[in-house]
């Protein structure tokens, strides 16, 4: 019986794409890290230990205080203050005239941010039809504006309206050619120094507005702008259909800080009424809260809550309609 013989196959075998198995107990690759949980949380550490110093903290002392009779005489002889609930709240709002004080620093307030915030957004919309020199010119203006100190501004506006020597009263006495205006005091009625306030605060604030606006303005687009304008809608309609609606997050985030900023104004009011206003009928939150700290700290206390809480309603008001109307 013969065996067959076969010839052994001529074609060569194609060589094995698999790659080589790794041996045992080693790694099929390199193994990615796991993120460390607490590694954010470490590096938020100094920020979040630093709001509770400042912010967290006294915050917690004053809305305790506010429920005490704490006063001066307790801080010099080391007594314990007594808890006497909800009466320093009662007291501030029908036993003295925090009423009107509130309610001319919210009229303020709304003064303030409306021209700051109309001003502003003229201003922007002023800067980019200028040329590549006057725009430069006027973002340096409103920076050195933005940059003077806000008692300096005060005292040389102070200067401005002096009632002997002041720029002002010169300027009408030279106009109306007469004497009219010789020896007037402008900060001795709460009018006129509420207008000189203004003038002050909305002088300063302008800067922050106009040069935020003005960025915001960048981000319409130009294509959006000129087919509008092609369509034959005109300016009017281009700024409230097209331009706003792009806006709409820097208007409301500028509007935020300015009504925060314009219900906490200090140093302006107070320099003025060192420079001859009448504190008792120009007083607003932050003076009244100061003037009234010398001696009761309870009723202080008191009213740092209540501007605490009010801030922070205007402040929930405005972000929440903002965010409503993102939804839209």
């Amino acid at each position: 019986m013969s065996a067959t013989l076969t010839e052994p196959d001529a074609s060569p075998r194609t060589p094995s794409t698999k790659p080589p198995r790794p041996p045992k107990g080693s790694p099929a690759g390199p193994r990615k890290k796991k993120p460390l949980p607490w590694a954010p949380w470490l590096l938020l550490a100094p920020s979040i230990a630093l709001l509770v110093v400042m912010v967290v903290y006294p915050t917690i002392v004053m809305f305790v205080n506010s429920f005490t009779n704490l006063e001066i005489k307790n801080k010099m002889l080391g007594t314990s203050p007594d808890f006497v609930g909800f009466d320093n709240y009662i007291e501030i709002f029908t036993k003295s005239d925090f009423p009107a004080v509130l309610a001319r620093s919210l009229g303020l307030m709304v003064v303030l941010t409306v021209l700051i915030v109309t001003i502003g957004m003229l201003i922007a919309l002023l800067m980019t039809k200028l040329g590549k020199a006057w725009r430069l010119a006027v973002s340096i203006g409103l920076l050195l504006a933005w940059a003077m100190p806000p008692l300096s501004a005060t005292v040389v506006w102070g200067w401005i309206f002096d009632t002997d020597y002041g720029l002002v009263n010169w300027a009408l006495n030279t106009i109306t050619d007469s004497q009219d205006f010789r020896g007037h005091s402008w900060l001795i009625n709460p009018w006129s120094f509420m207008m000189v306030l203004v003038i002050i605060v909305v002088w300063q604030s302008l800067p922050f507005a106009a040069i935020t606006f003005y960025a915001g303005l960048g981000q319409v687009p130009d294509e959006v702008l000129e087919a509008s304008a092609l369509d034959g809608a005109g300016p009017w309609q281009r700024f409230r259909l097209i331009v706003m609606p792009y806006m709409r997050n820097v208007l409301t985030a500028v509007i935020v800080l300015e009504t925060i900023w314009n219900l906490r104004i200090f140093t302006q009011v107070y320099a003025l009424q060192q420079q001859g206003g009448l504190a008792s009928e120009t007083n607003i939150l932050p003076t009244y809260l100061f003037r009234q700290g010398l001696g009761e700290f309870g009723v202080t206390a008191a009213i740092g809550v209540f501007m605490v809480v009010l801030l922070m309603g205007i402040s929930y008001f405005n972000v929440r309609n903002s965010l409503k109307e993102e939804e839209l």
